[in-house]
Order: structure tokens, then sequence, then C-alpha cells
């Protein structure tokens, strides 16, 4: 490998992963939550503890039925675009052909853009991290029904640590749905608790992984064992809930969706917030540095 971050950091990082031929436990030493109610922000002291217990949180009714029409429409109009659909932020299901999501999106879309630096959105990432931040990574997740493809099991500060160079987990994921989530139709699911363990994965990072790994992930992905460990330790959530629910949970919960098969189609947009104190490096276990539109440079706080 190359360009990764140097061996003194790559030294001294409890995260180490990808470089063993076993996998190993680790237990965070840092909060799954920064800041507190006090905090200028929408989450109670209840909701804030749930997120430092179980790793995430839902919020019901975030968006309202009209802003939900209105953000489904907009899904549809980017999917449909077939300059946006040729761009190198989309990506495409290998097997229907269909837009699996679309990365970068608040840069292709002001709607989208508005929704980040909304209060509703923003100040509970700011509470949650306990500092200003950044969009690290957006992205709309199309799941149709009959053949939406799902993703397995991972933890994304594995990912964002080995081939963004992101320090540690101080970011925060927000998924807001656009269509009811079922149990049935391919829901994200949580394994409560399990942001407290990183879990190194086996097998080093090839060059230009996210042209692969964005479509069907492998590197980067926990081996059987250790996931079969991890739910027993803590269960798994199966997050479900209307059309403009939100759900905010830790960059290390080990999550996953299952493919839809069912007639109802599972759409959300999903922005991910880095704390400014926490912004990227080199990469630790990866050749190079992933493309601006996955994992973001610019750091510029949100306002």
């Amino acid at each position: 490998m190359t360009a990764v971050a140097g061996s003194e950091a790559r030294t001294a990082d409890r995260y180490s992963t990808r470089v063993s031929t076993t996998p190993a436990f680790v237990e965070r030493t840092e909060p799954t939550v920064w800041g507190d109610e006090t905090s200028a922000g929408m989450f109670g002291a209840q909701e804030l503890a749930a997120h430092a217990r179980d790793g995430f949180v839902q919020v019901p009714g975030l968006l309202n039925s009209e802003e939900v029409a209105g953000y489904q429409a907009e899904l549809d109009r980017l999917a449909g675009d077939p300059a946006v659909r040729a761009d190198e932020r989309c990506v495409i299901e290998p097997d229907s052909q269909s837009v699996r999501s679309i990365f970068e999106v608040h840069r292709i879309s002001n709607a989208i853009a508005r929704l980040v630096a909304d209060e509703r959105v923003l100040s509970r990432a700011r509470q949650i991290l306990g500092s200003d931040v950044y969009v690290h990574q957006s992205r709309i997740n199309y799941k149709p029904g009959f053949g939406g493809g799902g993703f397995y099991w991972h933890s994304d500060f594995e990912t964002w640590h080995s081939e963004d160079g992101m320090p540690s987990p101080r970011a925060v994921s927000c998924s807001i749905s656009l269509t009811d989530n079922h149990a049935f139709n391919g829901c994200l699911m949580i394994m409560p608790g399990s942001h407290r363990t990183f879990v190194s994965c086996v097998g080093e990072t090839p060059e230009d992984n996210h042209l692969s790994s964005l479509k069907e992930q492998e590197i980067g992905t926990p081996d059987d064992d250790s996931i079969t460990a991890l739910a027993e330790r803590h269960g798994i959530a199966m997050v479900t809930g209307k059309a403009g629910s939100a759900t905010f949970f830790d960059a290390n919960c080990m999550h996953g969706s299952g493919d839809n098969i069912t007639p109802y189609s599972r759409s959300n947009i999903f922005l991910v917030f880095n704390s400014v104190e926490n912004a990227c490096g080199e990469p630790y276990y990866a050749p190079a540095r992933r493309p601006e539109h996955v994992g973001a440079r610019d750091f510029t706080p949100v306002h």
C-alpha cells in the first residue's frame, strides 16, 4: 500500500483492521454522545441517553406529509435524470440496472442542501457530536420493490477509518425515510449496543475498492463468527416507522438490511455528519483516498 497514514499513526491506532488474518474485538473508549440536553438542539435527555445506550435513536415525524411528498418527487426527478444517471456519483444495481444510490446529493439537489441545514437535523447532529459538524457523506438510497438490493452487515466507521482516514467514531448518520419502513421490505437492522465494540475485518483493501463496494461490499464486512457473537450479545432491532421518520445512529453501529422482494419500495435520504474536530486525514488502511463525493475533504461547518 502507498498513500496510507504514517507508520506512527498506524502503530498507535486502536482501530487496526484489514491487516491481520484473524478478526478482533476492540472495546471503544470514546463517548457516543459528546453534548447534552443543555446544548442547543432538539433532543431531550431521555433521547440522548437512548442514543448513548443503544447507538441509535428514532425521531418519528421529523418531516410532515407535505414535505415527504416533496422529497419523494425530488428523488423521482433525480433517478429519472439521464445526466444524474451518467454521473459517477450515481450507483446502479448490478442485476436490475435500477438506481441504487446517488452520492453527494446535497450538492446536486438544492432541496436536500436545505435539509442538511434544517435545524431539525443539524441541531441534533451537533448535540450528539458536541461541536460544529460538516457533511462527510450524503446520499439517496433507493430500494424499489421486487429487486432492491440489501446492504450486508458492517460498521460504517470501519470503512471511513480505513479508506477515508476518519480518526475516531465521532460521527453520526441520519437516515430519513421517505417511504414506510416495514419489517418485510428491507428495513434497517441494527444491533443495539454494538457501537461500543469495534470489529476488525480481514482482507487488504484493493485499489479503487469503492467502485465495487458501493454496489456490493465485501472488503470491510465482518466474518460470520464475529457477526454471530455480536448478535448473541446484543440482539437485532428492526428499525421500522412511517414515512417522514428519521433514525440517528452512531458511526460504529453494526447494521445492515435485507433485499426487498415485496411490492413496497423503501427509499431514504442518508446524511453523515462528522465533527469538525474529527476531520479525516490520509486513509489508515487503503492505497489512496476515496473520491470526494464518497468521503468529503471539505470540512467547512454546516450553518
